[in-house]
C-alpha cells in the first residue's frame, strides 16, 4: 500500500566515508557545525554558511549558492560518487549496545499527500520553506527522512541475510554510535522488497516532518511544470530510511523558557501548585520517573512536578500526552505561551544533550526555567497518527540520528 523504489545513490567512497558523513543539519547550530566540519564534511553542503568569514546568514542567497557550489565540487573531486544502478541499501545504527536496521529507499510523494505517509506533528512554514529551497537548488534530497513502519517478518529475514555479509561502510562516530551500511544490488531481492512494501499499510514520519513536506511540495511543483507527467518521474520520489517500529527508541524532548511572564520564582511556584504536587529535589539533576511526572530547573534547584488527578484526560490521545499537560497547565496558563511553533520565548532541547544542558542554559541567564518530560511511546505516536490527530510541536526525539552523507538522491 506504500510505493517505494530503489535509487542510484550518490555517496562517498568507503575510504573517506567517515570524513564526509556528518550529523544532520538541524541538530547543531552554525557555530557547532563550523567547529565539527573537516575538509570533506557534508556540513559544507548542509550548513554552507560556515564557509564564510564572518559567518553568513544560513538563509541568505550567498549561503544557498555556496551549498550548490559545494555539492558540485564534492562530486567533481570524487568525494561523492553516484552508483551505476538503482539499489536499496541497509543502514544499521548501534547505540548503547542496541542496533536498529533501516532500509534506505525512495518513497512516493503521493503517499504523503494521500495520507499513507502519516505525520504526527505540524510543520513551521519558515522551516519547510527553507528545506524546500535546499531541495530545489540542489535538485536532490541531500539528507534522508526517518520513517518507521509496522514490523514485517519477511523484510526482517532479508535484512538479516544481507547484513550477514561484509558492510560497505563500518565506522564509529565521535559520539560513540556505530554506523554500518550495505548495498542491495541483487535484482530479485530488489524486486521482492518493492513488492513486500505494497502490503505495508503506512509509513510513519519519525523525524523529518519538514523535509517530508518540502519534498512533497517540490514534487507537486515539478508535476505542475511537466505537461507529460506520468507519476513515475524521479521528482515524485524522495529519500528515506525506514525502520521497523519495534526497533526504535524515543527519548525526551525538553523545553526551556526565557522568562517567568513577570512572576518571581516564588510566585511561579505558587501558581504551579494549583495543578501540580511540587517536591524540591535540590541541586542534583532530577529525571522524570513516569508519565505525568515532570522535572523543572528553576533558580538553581531541581523540582519534581506531579500533575494532579483531574487536570488531564487519560481517554484523550492528545490530552494524555505530557507535552499537552505542560503546554496547557504551565506554558499557556501561567507563562502566556500560546503557540509553541512561533513564540520566541521558548526553545526545545533534545534529550540526547542531557539534563545538564537544561541547567546550563538557565544558569547562564539565557533562560529562566527548564522542563524535562517523560518520553512518549511508539504506540502513542502511531495511535495519534492513525487517528489523524497531531501532537504538539517537538514531542518526539529519536536517537540515534541518521548520519547525513551516506546516501543522496537526485531528482532526475
Amino acid at each position: 500500500m506504500v510505493r517505494i523504489k530503489p535509487f542510484a545513490a550518490i555517496r562517498p567512497p568507503k575510504e573517506i566515508v567517515e570524513e564526509v558523513a556528518a550529523r544532520p543539519y538541524d541538530v547543531l547550530n552554525s557555530s557547532e557545525a563550523k567547529a565539527e566540519a573537516s575538509e570533506k564534511s557534508l556540513l559544507h553542503i548542509t550548513r554552507p554558511e560556515i564557509d564564510f568569514e564572518p559567518m553568513a546568514d544560513e538563509h541568505s542567497s550567498e549561503a544557498y549558492g555556496k551549498a550548490v557550489e559545494n555539492f558540485r565540487l564534492w562530486q567533481e573531486k570524487g568525494w561523492l560518487v553516484q552508483d551505476g544502478k538503482p539499489c536499496y541499501y541497509i543502514y544499521a545504527q548501534t547505540m548503547n549496545g542496541k542496533t536498529q536496521y533501516g532500509l534506505v529507499l525512495c518513497a512516493h510523494t503521493d503517499d504523503y499527500s494521500e495520507g499513507r505517509i502519516k505525520k504526527h506533528e505540524l510543520t513551521r512554514k519558515d522551516k519547510e520553506d527553507d528545506r524546500m529551497i535546499h531541495v530545489k537548488i540542489q535538485n536532490a534530497n541531500i539528507e534522508p527522512v526517518f520513517f518507521s513502519y509496522p514490523d514485517n517478518a519477511e523484510i526482517d529475514s532479508i535484512v538479516a541475510k544481507v547484513t550477514a555479509g561484509v558492510p560497505e561502510y563500518d565506522f564509529t562516530a565521535e559520539d560513540g554510535f556505530g554506523h554500518r551500511f550495505w548495498v542491495i544490488d541483487d535484482e530479485p531481492t530488489i524486486a521482492r522488497i518493492t513488492d513486500i512494501f505494497k502490503d505495508i499499510p503506512a509509513f510513519y514520519v519519525a523525524d523529518g516532518h519538514h523535509r517530508t513536506a518540502a519534498a512533497a511540495r517540490v514534487g507537486a511543483e515539478k508535476r505542475a511544470e511537466n505537461p507529460g507527467h506520468t507519476g513515475n518521474e524521479e521528482y515524485n520520489f524522495f529519500m528515506a530510511v525506514a525502520f521497523p517500529e519495534s526497533q526504535l527508541t524515543i527519548i525526551d524532548y525538553n523545553r526551556v523558557v526565557k522568562d517567568l511572564n513577570g512572576l518571581t520564582p516564588a510566585e511561579f511556584l505558587k501558581a504551579l501548585s494549583e495543578d501540580f504536587t511540587i517536591e524540591e529535589k535540590g541541586p542534583e539533576a532530577y529525571r522524570p520517573e513516569h508519565l505525568h511526572n515532570f522535572s523543572m530547573y528553576l533558580d538553581g534547584k531541581w523540582y519534581s512536578l506531579e500533575a494532579r488527578a483531574g487536570r488531564y484526560d487519560d481517554a484523550d490521545p492528545i490530552g494524555v500526552l505530557d507535552v499537552t499537560i505542560l503546554s496547557n497547565l504551565v506554558l499557556d496558563k501561567i507563562l502566556g505561551i500560546k503557540d509553541l511553533r512561533t513564540d520566541k520565548r521558548i526553545d526545545f532541547v533534545g534529550g540526547i544533550r542531557g539534563l545538564g544542558e537544561l541547567s546550563r542554559r538557565v544558569d547562564s541567564g539565557e533562560m529562566a526555567v527548564a522542563f524535562a518530560l517523560y518520553p512518549v511511546s511508539m504506540k502513542q505516536l502511531t495511535d495519534i497518527a492513525d487517528s489523524g490527530n497531531i501532537m504538539p510541536p517537538k514531542t518526539t526525539w529519536f536517537e540515534p540520528k541518521l548520519r547525513s552523507g551516506l546516501a543522496i538522491h537526485k531528482l532526475e
